[in-house]
């Protein structure tokens, strides 16, 4: 009966000039008027049938439901008669399908014409993006067996907020003030992950640090970042090569694009290739504070993958290429999505350096997720534990030269008179204006001769406190070479 009515409504349809959704809504009233007289519908069955017409005149059929319901984060359609959707972190059937393969293809045509993209049995991969800015990923028979596969990954219309993920238990509030200064003083900073982690979503909390007088340029291969608060943003978007033989812009080509547009930060929303070259080589010539974010299993992991994706494209040496990775990237933050669904950040940790010797990028966890011992490991069970601070940032270059650290009288602190130096706890200052943000009295007194390098107390929930432990071994120095002894072989 539904597919009759949408028959009578496309005819009205086709007589029209021009007809836009609600004129469409107007054609439907008047088929379901007419049908009326000749069969009963209750006022629920009306409205219902009223609902299902326009989704699948000007929506995506069956899939607008799920579309409507915010809280669902993934829609996989598998074929047109499996369709699954995640929620609150469990995956479930729709108990809806779609009415055949051809409705199916009709609805993925519809939703990559709408950015400019192609797919069809000659390029049966491609990915786009819905109007809200959820990512889509779609594959055609052949390279699908079993019909058409269609991942709809959804972004909340309000993006969560920094402070929302604190609420959530994603990170500490600790953390996540700490971070807020690092981007604020231009840290590099990466955040890997495995898939669906929320790399992109704890990507666009953490833009939101980014002061707002800056020229921000972003960089996907679809449009997928929900940057607010930045006047002066400029958004590109890879494009692939078509039937109409337009040329295919990658994210490489964007970078170097970007380069000449005077950015002041540069954001890539992911780097899966040999752009990973152009992006470690924007973040070593001026464009401090530049985000991105890449698949790992972990923040070593994530290191030599960058390594083998600058070897896609280059003939650089693995020497060159690690020394190049620790001198442009100050931070990374690794996402997991945990048995019980929920995502946290796991490890924040600093890079440390490149020893040539050894060959090892140095690493520095500054804090891990530690679970709860007692906690229930079955699958499914709630994962109950918390981000605990281990180290505190040894390379304050940054954080000085941004105003947010002030040296005072400084003291070798290498042991051995050969001049690694350290900020003194006592000579740092709190946030300066405009801020607002009164400083600190000096702690008062110099440091005793036989006193401990090391950082000052913890002090949490503040970002002002947060800065004041930011005293520590400056860049280079022996005491933070080597996570535990472990670096990146």
């Amino acid at each position: 009966m539904l597919e009759r009515l949408e028959e009578l409504v496309l005819e009205k349809v086709s007589l029209a000039e021009q007809v836009d959704d609600e004129g469409v809504r107007v054609m439907i009233d008047e088929v379901l008027e007419r049908e009326a007289k000749t069969k009963f519908f209750t006022v629920a069955a009306r409205h219902d049938l009223r609902r299902r017409l326009m989704h699948s005149l000007r929506g995506l059929d069956v899939l607008e439901d799920l579309l409507e319901d915010p809280d669902i984060t993934e829609i996989m359609v598998n074929g047109a008669q499996k369709i699954f959707y995640e929620k609150g972190g469990k995956i479930s059937r729709w108990e809806e399908t779609f009415r055949s393969e051809q409705r199916l293809y009709d609805v993925i045509q519809q939703i990559v014409s709408r950015v400019n993209r192609v797919v069809n049995e000659s390029t049966p991969v491609v990915d786009a993006r819905l109007a809200d800015g959820s990512r889509v990923h779609v594959v055609l028979p052949p390279a699908a067996l079993d019909g058409a596969i269609l991942t709809i990954r959804r972004f909340g219309r309000d993006p969560l907020t920094m402070e929302r993920l604190v609420e959530n238990g994603s990170l500490t509030r600790e953390a996540a003030d700490e971070l807020e200064v690092l981007v604020r003083a231009g840290y590099n900073i990466f955040i890997s992950g495995g898939t669906d982690s929320g790399k992109t979503t704890f990507l666009n909390a953490l833009s939101a640090y980014i002061p707002g007088d800056e020229r921000i340029i972003t960089i996907e291969d679809s449009a997928e970042l929900q940057i607010k608060g930045i006047e002066n943003l400029v958004r590109l978007e890879a494009r692939n090569k078509n039937l109409e033989g337009d040329l295919q812009i990658t994210i490489r080509d964007l970078i170097r694009a970007a380069l000449r547009m005077r950015p002041d930060r540069i954001i890539v929303g992911e780097v899966r290739d040999e752009a990973a070259l152009d992006m470690l080589q924007a973040m070593n010539t001026g464009h401090d504070g530049s985000l991105s974010t890449g698949h790992a299993n972990s923040p070593a992991d994530m290191l030599r993958r960058l390594e083998t994706m600058v070897m896609m494209g280059s003939e650089l040496s693995s020497d060159a290429i690690r020394a190049q990775i620790a001198s442009a990237l100050d931070v990374l933050v690794h996402l997991e999505r945990m048995r019980d669904g929920r995502r946290r950040v796991v490890s924040i940790m600093e890079v440390d350096g490149y020893e040539e010797t050894s060959g090892h990028i140095g690493l520095r966890e500054l804090y891990s997720f530690e679970e709860d011992g007692r906690a229930d490991r079955a699958s499914g069970a709630q994962v109950d534990g918390r981000l605990v601070r281990k180290d505190r940032i040894r390379h304050t270059e940054k954080l000085a030269k941004a105003g947010y650290l002030q040296a005072g009288d400084e003291r070798d602190c290498s042991g051995s008179g050969g001049g690694h130096r350290a900020l003194r706890a006592d000579g740092m200052a709190v946030l300066q204006e405009p801020a607002g943000l009164p400083a600190d009295p000096p702690g008062g007194g110099p440091v005793p001769e036989d006193q401990d390098c090391g950082p000052a107390p913890e002090k949490e929930r503040d970002v002002r406190e947060a800065v004041r432990g930011h005293a520590g071994v400056v860049r280079g120095s022996p005491e933070g070479r080597l996570l535990g002894g472990q670096g990146i072989a």
